[in-house]
Order: structure tokens, then sequence, then C-alpha cells
């Protein structure tokens, strides 16, 4: 399987890079993970409406420009579907029945997103009600996608 993290913006603090870059060893088992990033787009001070739409088009086309071809995309926001680790995993495993290889999972920069990336996405996730840094998120998307990968192989993982 493939999975693609597609997000805005560079990760700044050293744990959520040390947090992120150990799930990846620990995700080689199970998939091929490469993540992409773009610059945030820069936000007026005070922006109109307007403007903050104007400034989420663009950086979510420049997101979406991103996505591999052909594959299945999870946008991670507020108003998506929340899931339990078991809901996912079992999504991950229906998604590989289907012949689904190459999944996708979107992260949004501070603003959030704009109503194209939301109508591209396959499903729309969140996972909580609480906000979220972006760069947080990444580390609780990996953190999930191996949880996931462990419980639908049947192995222990702190339950």
């Amino acid at each position: 399987m493939r999975v693609t993290i597609v997000c805005a913006g560079k990760l700044k603090e050293k744990y959520l890079t040390q947090g992120i870059a150990e799930y990846e060893k620990r995700l080689a088992p199970f998939c091929s993970l490469e993540i992409r990033e773009i610059h945030e787009e820069r936000m007026p001070a005070e922006p109109s409406a307007a403007e903050k739409a104007q400034v989420l088009a663009r950086e979510g086309e420049r997101l979406l420009r991103q996505v591999p071809q052909g594959s299945y995309l999870f946008v991670l926001d507020v108003f998506g579907n929340e899931m339990s680790s078991e809901e996912f995993s079992a999504r991950l495993d229906r998604l590989a029945l289907q012949g689904k290889s190459s999944l996708t999972f979107l992260i949004g920069g501070a603003f959030g997103l704009s109503e194209a990336v939301r109508a591209a996405a396959d499903c729309r996730l969140s996972f909580s009600r609480f906000t979220f840094t972006h760069q947080m998120v990444r580390l609780l998307l990996v953190e999930q996608i191996y949880r996931a990968m462990k419980i639908s192989r049947g192995e222990k993982y702190h339950w």
C-alpha cells in the first residue's frame, strides 16, 4: 500500500519531527509512506471573507496538485466524520479489498480548507471536535495509520 500525506507548512518543532520519524520507521513494513509539503499561503491581517476565501482557494489548488492521480483522498476536516481507530482500520481494509492501493491524506494549513478541497475528498475525516494545530495533526495521523495497520493484522497496540 502506498500512503501519501499532503500538507501545508513545514514542521518547526523538533518533538514533532522526531515523533513522525519514529512512526515512519514503524510503518515501513506495512506501507510506503511519503510526506509532501507545500508552503502555506500568507493571510493578510484581519482578512475579509473574500480575501480569506481567495487565500484558501490558492492553497487548496496547490495542495490538490500534490495528490497522486487515482489515489483515494482522505481530507482531514474539522467538519468531517469521526471514527474510532477500529473503524478507521476497517475502512483501510475495505479500501484495500476494493483494490485501492494508493491512499492520500490531506492536511490543510492554519486557516482551514477551501470548499474545492472538501469537494475533492472521497472521505472527510475529523480526529475530534477539539482544535489541533495542523502540525500536531500530522503526528496524530501517522500514529493512527500505524495503529490501523496493527489492528488490521491482529497485533497488539496499547489496548
